[in-house]
């Protein structure tokens, strides 16, 4: 009997020894990196004429990938500035009509300031004055009649410079223009097809710095803050390999605990997400699980 309880109670020992053991070496968060990615669409419809990248490439803000068939949107413009240089033929035609009645208003002006001089040294007559305010007043009536005439040419150029500047947009928007520095991730069309505006093209993410979403429970949030250095670990065959990882990120209300982070059991306890922000070596991956290890003791 006395060597039974001497075997129970070493086994008790180890059994505390192991249980402290895993507790100390438990990772204090776990999760999955994500990237913030972007689904590029078309923005005018045609077909695709050019459209140079590949699924894993990596690609620059700015860069030009692709170009949609413009042929008739440069056909339009082309009539609508046919169409501008006739109208402002036109409106030429009006400006040298109101050219000639301001110099014969000018003209009538000199002539009255005159008479308004002879009629003061009583070397004139009223009805001289009368005449002159008379032929004034139909020059100017004759003025207002001609812009009168020249207004709707006026809207008109205003419509056609509208719909050029609609047309120049549509232009621009039919070069495929990469809006993110990043990595294809997916590609969703090929040279040649057709597509159409708000089509999706290609998706892409920034894949030099990684988020790991990770959840900790509300006894952790004391030891954590925004801008704290961590340890992020993943698997790397029978060992684990280190990354230095930032916090960024604290939700500010809790949430219960997603699926694939913990067994059934633990899913119902509420818990907080952290953002850690990790630079990547080319290693980690969108979705790739990892654990976040807060204090350097732990590691």
């Amino acid at each position: 009997m006395k060597i039974i309880k001497t075997i129970l109670g070493s086994l008790v020992i180890a059994s505390t020894l192991i249980s402290c053991n895993d507790s100390n070496n438990k990772a204090d968060g776990y999760g999955n990196f994500e990237a913030t990615e972007t689904v590029v669409s078309a923005e005018s419809n045609g077909k695709l004429l050019l459209f140079s990248i590949e699924e894993g490439q990596t690609i620059q803000k700015g860069t030009v990938v692709g170009l949609i068939d413009t042929i008739q949107l440069a056909l339009k413009k082309e009539q609508l500035v046919a169409s501008k240089r006739g109208i402002n033929s036109k409106s030429r035609n009006v400006l040298s009509q109101i050219n000639v009645l301001e110099a014969q208003l000018k003209t009538a002006e000199i002539s009255k300031n005159r008479i308004e001089n002879l009629l003061n040294s009583n070397a004139g007559t009223q009805k001289q004055l009368d005449d002159i305010n008379g032929q004034i007043n139909i020059i100017n009536q004759q003025i207002q009649s001609v812009k009168t005439q020249n207004a709707p040419i006026i809207n008109e150029i205003k419509s056609i410079n509208a719909q050029v500047k609609q047309l120049e947009d549509q232009l621009q928007k039919s070069v495929i223009t990469n809006p993110v520095n990043g990595t294809v991730l997916v590609k969703y069309a090929e040279p040649y097809e057709i597509t159409s505006f708000g089509k999706p093209l290609y998706k892409i993410a920034d894949l030099s710095t990684m988020e790991l979403r990770v959840y900790v429970s509300e006894t952790q949030l004391a030891s954590i803050k925004i801008g704290q250095n961590v340890t992020v670990k993943i698997d790397a065959g029978e060992t684990m390999k280190n990354y230095d990882g930032i916090i960024t990120w604290i939700a500010s209300e809790a949430e219960f605990t997603p699926k694939i982070i913990q067994t059934k059991e633990e899913r119902v306890n509420l818990v907080y997400a952290v953002k850690v922000t990790v630079k990547n070596d080319g290693s980690l991956k969108i979705g790739m699980p990892a654990e976040m290890w807060i204090t350097t003791n732990n590691q």
